[in-house]
């Protein structure tokens, strides 16, 4: 091998390498070429084309695709563990390896064994003769150690390997000491397939790594950056993680390229914060006091005090409205924390100065909801010009894509004339015949929902840059929220308003009958005490396949096998639908419409309305139902997780969930806040089939044990990866976040983002920095960013 030991740092990724192929030709030139390579020229069209079932397609593609682990050459695999059927790579020692022909049937055939010191495993081999086999006899020989890969398959009762591939470690070298160091490193095990094996992989990836020289290996990292945080370059890195000669070696190279990601997303994000920062808002200050004011009588109306927590953000929001800059913020809180009113207000503040506020909702429910408790809120004020209406209100215009012809063509106008100095709506309010007459605010409700790509669109609507509000009920950590939302400053609510009472969670076993019939018993008492029930299933028709077979990543899109998409409705995140105990064998989820015709027979509930909401529904049969629901004609709503976010029905006191464990923490979390939102205390009843010791087991179970929404969160991001926490975040591409875990590496995300902001602001537009440049531009798609996919 041409590597030699180094203590030098590493780094390199796979979206970052790739990316620079993409835009070698605008930003980078001469050494990004090589990146760009297709394999097939590289290494021929038999290798690339197996690895191009892995994704690999360039040679950026392939030294980006970094070792899953590493080996040890002197520990072997526990060969007691293999299951059969299973594809499995083993790493053994040689006990024999005999060949001989095969009277009965004619050819040749080598068996051979292999141990871990304990148990044995048998190797099969067959040929038309056996001097075709010869090599691999002299290959296998005892004594030596090897990676052996195939199926896991039984002959009388013996488990072994036919025809796998192989790989004896220590042997193909060019002399005995080359072979003795080779023999004693530690070996790259790459996420492979059946049609190419890790150590193919290996010798592909050395093929393409060891002609490069180091000025053909563009680095992100600016030398500054790299010498105040010890790393080598870029070049020393891909030689460290892909062929390191001890364990230091790769640690120095996963450290590098940790960093490496973190730096990338941090300067992108920087680099977001400063053009923001350089855009010119409309300031939108405070009415002087005594002079009229929307916001002030809205205050002077209020039948409750506002929690500190709401005072000193609201006072932080006005602040940053009164300047000519926008102000880019984000806004959690737990479920029921108060941030529609501070999100009012600050509307409000922005009526009072001339301008308007748009509110963009994810889903035509919560729409609904938001102009309902919005007109509710501002009483008279909302009714500008009307009977009543106060003399300096203004209006709430509703906006979505399936209003009729009239009273869409009522909401435009309203817009456009700028009466209407509040409009909430879907994605409606993106369409081009939409236009305001002065829009000021944008507050954009769940984030999560929407990609950067469309509040801009939303914010181009503005005569100079409107001001931007971003809330969202699910609690971050502060790390993700530095990496996901790190172009916003944050504010935190924590405090509950007063008067709301606590919620109390169970698991509820759904295959024991006594539990589930004390649960509709419990049911039945909260309605018979006037109040209401939900009950949440996770689709909405019983004829489609049993989990694990078409659980949908997103509404309306099946993320396995081919389902009747249309039959997914805010579909939860199934996130562990491979893992342990979730196979064949798990009951089916239930569904709205065979849960809400079961419960008819449901002694305990004998006589309640029951009720049915979901995403096929026409909008107005789904504000019919709410509003039934909201009044008590419905007493027990079974619906889809459409009412995962903002309904907000006071009476609602209980809420049973089926299939709790096929969905996500914050999920949960969010269904959960539904209930306990008015004087009386709630209750959710969490029905489970999940299996002791699972993911889905530690989800329920710590959904029973706290209602702390950044605690769900932090446990909610252990168990998922930062692939499913920041999603589609690259242009509709997997994570490029390899190896940077946003829960862990606290200290290294903080470096990263102190490092970017500094060289960010010395070099706005990063024009001495144009590797960095590429890689930000490969990575994060500035017009296509949505950080935060969550189901």
């Amino acid at each position: 091998m041409s590597s030699d030991p180094r203590t030098a740092a590493p780094g390199a990724d796979a979206d970052h390498l790739t990316g620079t192929r993409r835009l070698a030709g605008d930003l980078v030139t001469g050494p990004v070429d090589r990146f760009a390579e297709p394999l097939t020229k590289v290494l021929g069209p038999r290798s690339a084309g197996a690895l191009a079932k892995l994704g690999l397609e360039t040679t950026g593609d392939l030294l980006g695709h970094y070792p899953r682990r590493y080996g040890d050459p002197g520990k072997l695999t526990d060969l007691g563990g293999l299951v059969l059927g299973e594809h499995v790579t083993i790493m053994a020692r040689v006990v024999q390896a005999t060949v001989r022909a095969m009277r009965s049937r004619g050819g040749a055939m080598l068996q051979a064994e292999v141990t871990d010191g304990v148990h044995r495993l048998s190797l099969t081999f067959f040929a038309k003769g056996t001097g075709a086999l010869r090599t691999h006899e002299s290959r296998l020989q005892p004594g030596r150690t090897g990676l052996f890969t195939g199926v896991v398959s039984a002959y009388r009762g013996a488990r072994q390997l036919t025809h796998p591939d192989y790989l004896v470690i220590g042997v193909d070298a060019d002399d005995e000491e080359a072979a003795l160091i080779e023999a004693r490193r530690p070996i790259p095990l790459y996420p492979a397939s059946a049609s190419i094996p890790s150590w193919r992989i290996q010798k592909a990836v050395r093929q393409v790594l060891d002609p490069l020289t180091e000025d053909e290996v563009p680095d992100p990292l600016p030398p500054a950056v790299r010498e105040a945080r010890g790393f080598g370059s870029r070049h020393a890195a891909l030689k460290d993680v892909h062929e390191p000669f001890d364990t230091r070696q790769w640690q120095h190279g996963r450290d590098r390229l940790r960093y490496e990601e973190a730096f990338v997303l941090q300067a992108a994000l920087a680099q977001r914060r400063a053009r923001a920062e350089a855009e010119e808002a409309t300031a939108r200050p405070l009415r002087a006091p005594g002079e009229p004011s929307a916001l002030a009588d809205f205050d002077a109306s209020l039948p409750f005090t506002l929690t500190a927590g709401q005072r000193e953000i609201g006072e932080e929001i006005s602040g940053e409205l009164e300047r000519s800059r926008p102000m880019q913020r984000l806004l959690q809180g737990e479920v029921g924390s108060g941030k529609t009113v501070v999100a009012l207000r600050a509307m409000l503040q922005v009526v009072d100065a001339g301008g308007q506020a748009a509110l963009l909702a994810p889903t035509e429910v919560l729409a609904s909801q938001h102009a309902r408790t919005l007109r509710t809120l501002l009483g008279p004020l909302a009714e500008e010009g009307m009977l009543g209406g106060a003399d300096h209100g203004t209006r709430v215009a509703l906006l979505t894509g399936s209003m009729g012809a009239a009273a869409k063509k009522g909401a435009l106008l309203d817009a456009a004339s700028g009466r209407a100095g509040i409009v909430v709506g879907t994605h409606a309010l993106l369409s081009e015949n939409v236009q305001f007459a002065d829009l000021g605010l944008v507050v954009v409700d769940e984030q999560h929902r929407f990609g950067v790509e469309q509040r801009d669109a939303l914010r181009a609507k503005a005569r100079t840059s409107p001001h931007l509000l971003v809330m969202t009920a699910t609690p971050i950590p502060r790390t993700v929220a530095m990496t996901v939302f790190g172009d916003l400053e944050t504010s935190s609510l924590t405090e509950i308003p007063a008067g709301r009472a606590g919620i109390t969670t169970h698991v509820v076993p759904a295959d024991n009958e006594a539990w589930m019939d004390r649960t509709w018993q419990r049911v039945r008492e909260e309605v018979d005490a006037g109040h209401r029930a939900y009950v949440v299933c996770a689709r909405i028709h019983p004829d489609e396949p049993a989990a694990g077979s078409g659980a949908a990543d997103g509404e309306g899109a099946p993320a396995k096998k081919k389902t009747r998409t249309d039959d997914f409705d805010e579909v939860p995140d199934f996130l562990d639908l491979d893992g342990p105990g979730t196979g064949s064998d798990r009951p089916p989820l239930r569904a709205v419409l065979e849960v809400a015709e079961e419960l008819a027979s449901v002694p305990a509930l004998r006589g309640l309305a029951v009720g049915v909401l979901h995403g096929q529904m026409a909008p107005a049969d789904k504000e019919k139902v709410m509003a039934d629901f909201a009044s008590g004609a419905v007493q027990v709503l079974v619906s889809t997780t459409v009412v995962e976010v903002g309904v907000d029905v006071p009476e609602a006191t209980v809420m049973v969930v089926f299939d709790a464990d096929r969905f996500g923490l914050s999920q949960l979390h969010q269904l959960r806040g539904r209930v306990g939102r008015g004087s009386a205390p709630g209750l959710c009843l969490l029905v489970s089939t999940v299996e002791p010791g699972t993911p889905a087991a530690v989800r329920v179970e710590t959904m029973a044990e706290t209602t702390d929404g950044f605690r769900l969160a932090t446990v909610d991001l252990e168990l998922r990866s930062e692939g499913d926490v920041l999603g589609a975040a690259q242009s509709g591409r997997a994570s490029s976040l390899r190896l940077l875990r946003v829960v862990k590496d606290v200290a290294v995300i903080e470096q990263a983002r102190a490092d970017a902001a500094e060289v960010v602001g010395g070099d706005p537009e990063l024009e001495q920095h144009p590797e960095l440049r590429a890689a930000i531009a490969s990575r994060l798609d500035p017009e296509r960013e949505e950080f935060l996919e969550r189901a």
